[in-house]
């Protein structure tokens, strides 16, 4: 008896994610690891962190806003983390006022001060909005963030530092993207209990110290 096809696009699937994590484990670790220890220095400090994406990539950034406004795993205070997309009175204000392309920039420019971070995640990187962001993040001293899918592609090389994704498909892309925000949380609580004995300052302070320098972007390709 034949295997069944849809069992088998089910194994090409898991097959796909699994290399993808290996390859997030071999070459991504260090990445995930600066991105949460420097939240863990930005956050504290009374800086924020803003987040934005379009479709499933909005998903993975809200759920990396929760995990650091409620808690990843253990107790802990809340920090703040703000999803643009989310904000939806002000997402189709603003769309429907300026353009869709100025949904996520015009909020930037709204929220974000020097010293704090932008995180945009795209499969394609290559959405006009999320490129908007940078531009008017990094003009006002925001650090920007891109978790992105192939590289090269606008938006890794609009960001300060990225993390590129190269999978075969969109979800493997969006899935090994899930994988990358929860170990952002697991790097952002470690780096935490590793300075709990240490000032951190007034939380009213939103100046958390100049951008970190950029350690290029890292691109988790196919190819062994």
């Amino acid at each position: 008896m034949s295997q069944n096809p849809l069992h088998e696009a089910a194994h090409q699937h898991c097959q796909s994610l699994q290399h993808a994590l290996q390859r997030l484990r071999v070459h991504g670790l260090g990445q995930l690891a600066h991105w949460g220890e420097r939240l863990a220095v930005v956050l504290p400090a009374g800086g924020r962190l803003l987040a934005a994406g379009n479709g499933g990539s909005a998903a993975q950034a809200q759920h990396l806003t929760a995990e650091l406004v409620g808690r990843y795993r253990e107790e802990r205070a809340a920090y703040s983390a703000i999803s643009l997309h989310a904000e939806t009175s002000s997402l189709t204000a603003i769309g429907n006022d300026y353009g869709f392309e100025h949904v996520f920039a015009r909020q930037v420019a709204a929220h974000g001060r020097h010293g704090d971070v932008l995180l945009l995640l795209s499969t394609s990187g290559r959405s006009t909005n999320l490129l908007s962001a940078a531009m008017t993040a990094r003009a006002a001293g925001v650090e920007v963030w891109a978790l992105t899918g192939a590289s090269p592609n606008p938006l890794a090389e609009a960001a300060d530092q990225a993390l590129c994704v190269d999978a075969e498909t969109t979800a493997t892309v969006q899935e090994t993207h899930l994988v990358a925000v929860h170990l952002v949380c697991e790097y952002f609580d470690a780096a935490l209990a590793a300075t709990t004995s240490a000032a951190t300052g007034p939380a009213t302070v939103r100046t958390a110290g100049s951008k970190a320098p950029r350690p290029g972007v890292s691109v988790l390709g196919r190819t062994p």
